[in-house]
């Protein structure tokens, strides 16, 4: 099952959720300013993480910047940035989108086109093929 961690004051969550909804992609839905994270649901995400915490910390949040004055971020330990990001949720960027096996940060609509079935996938791509061989032929 697919999984969106929203805040809904933000436009990209907002998109993501029309996206997913508009191609009939069922998900999970968590907003995660009233249902904030805990530090097993971070432990998850994180395993799908490419770039660990870099991938999910905000670094344009006022949490973010009003810590950076104090702490070093690059030289804290895993445990302490997932300490921090259940202290303070505005760090984690926002929406969340992940299944079993990927895990998208932020909204992109070229990426978010991974959570699509593979069949779906296929057939778009088969369909702008045979698009792009009747704009070559006229």
């Amino acid at each position: 099952m697919l999984n969106l961690y929203i805040s809904p004051s933000s436009s990209s969550c907002r998109r993501a959720e029309k996206w997913l909804n508009d191609h009939g992609i069922r998900f999970d839905k968590r907003d995660i300013s009233k249902h904030p994270l805990n530090v097993d649901d971070l432990k998850q995400i994180l395993r799908l993480s490419e770039n660990g915490t870099e991938d999910l910390i905000s670094t344009r949040c006022h949490s973010y910047k009003r810590l950076k004055r104090k702490l070093d971020f690059d030289n804290l330990r895993i445990s302490q940035l997932i300490d921090l990001m259940v202290e303070y949720p505005d760090l984690i960027r926002r929406p969340l989108i992940f299944n079993n096996q990927q895990l998208q940060v932020g909204f992109s609509e070229e990426r978010i086109r991974s959570f699509l079935p593979k069949e779906t996938r296929k057939a778009m791509l088969n369909d702008l093929l045979d698009r792009a061989n009747e704009n070559i032929t006229a």
